[in-house]
């Protein structure tokens, strides 16, 4: 296209140099065709977020390059003169055009990738379902989604945005944003707390399988929620425990009641919402950890990265 135009202008006389003294005050254009469509300058000074007189000083510039009146006051309301009526079209005609290069251009213009790090379970389980309305309200920023086991940290030379479970002060050139609450309790199919007491009590589940899952072991354990709940766990008389690498899985083994499992964080809450997992025993505990949302400092005022720290806060 470029070179199109290039060609047309060497061989084109309808390209030759434009007279740009013919050019009206460009800026002056925008306050008349608001004023010429709403009929009013106070409404024109609102829409551009302007003052009355800045629209008024536009509109009078624009006459004087004229040198014509191009609006007559109608009582609380202002109209084009025949002047004005045959001006407008074509302000309104070069507007709408330069919008639609301007947008062409925009559009065409690569942005970088968000480069997103979490863990597998955070994005199979929670982000992964709301991403749709992400791109949604944002179409144009691309995201490039990379999944941890739990043990991992922020890899900030391959994430430009991540979020994490951190059981310690980040470095300083960190900047930390809280995304949900750190709470452990346990989970269950509906099918397998059948097989339990009415109102079973915590000592009652170590007789139950339990998943566990060995990367987040670490962090919050079986043997710990016991302990909280007052139950003291011995080996090798204690309960029954299957092993997997992610919450994801240990979920999925609860849900078709394989055993009971242990949450830290909203990813059981889709299926608590319709009834696939229960609540075997009404005791959690508040873990020492925080959930949140990290990035270098030197990229939190970039707009991709607010604006998708801003979606997640919505979400949670």
């Amino acid at each position: 296209m470029k070179n199109e135009i290039l060609d047309r202008t060497q061989d084109d006389p309808s390209f030759d140099k434009i007279d740009l003294r013919k050019l009206p005050p460009l800026k002056s254009l925008k306050g008349f065709e608001a004023a010429a469509r709403l009929q009013s300058v106070r409404g024109a000074a609102e829409e551009l977020s302007l003052t009355h007189p800045a629209i008024s000083h536009q509109i009078q510039t624009l006459e004087n390059s004229l040198a014509c009146k191009l609006f007559e006051r109608e009582g609380r309301h202002i109209r084009l003169t025949p002047a004005g009526e045959r001006y407008y079209p074509f302000v309104r005609k070069a507007l709408e055009t330069l919008i639609v290069g301007t947008e062409e251009v925009r559009s065409q213009i690569s942005q970088p990738t968000l480069r997103v790090q979490t863990y597998i379970t955070t994005s199979i389980r929670w982000l992964a379902p709301r991403l749709p309305k992400f791109k949604k309200r944002h179409p144009d920023v691309n995201l490039e989604i990379s999944t941890y086991n739990a043990d991992w940290e922020f890899d900030e030379k391959h994430a430009d945005v991540a979020i994490i479970y951190k059981t310690q002060a980040l470095p300083d050139y960190l900047h930390w944003q809280p995304l949900f609450t750190s709470t452990v309790f346990p989970v269950c199919s509906p099918e397998l707390l059948a097989t339990l007491t009415n109102h079973p009590e915590a000592k009652e589940l170590q007789h139950s399988p339990l998943i566990s899952v060995y990367t987040e072991e670490k962090y919050w354990s079986w043997k710990d929620w016991f302990e909280s709940a007052g139950v003291q766990i011995t080996e090798p008389t204690g309960p029954e425990i299957i092993e997997v690498d992610t919450l994801a899985a240990a979920l999925e083994m609860a849900v078709i009641g394989e055993g009971i499992a242990l949450v830290n964080g909203p990813f059981a809450d889709r299926d608590l919402a319709t009834g696939r997992l229960v609540v075997p025993v009404d005791h959690q505990v508040e873990d020492a950890g925080e959930w949140g949302i990290v990035c270098h400092k030197n990229m939190f005022n970039d707009n991709q990265v607010q604006a998708f720290i801003q979606w997640l806060q919505e979400q949670s």
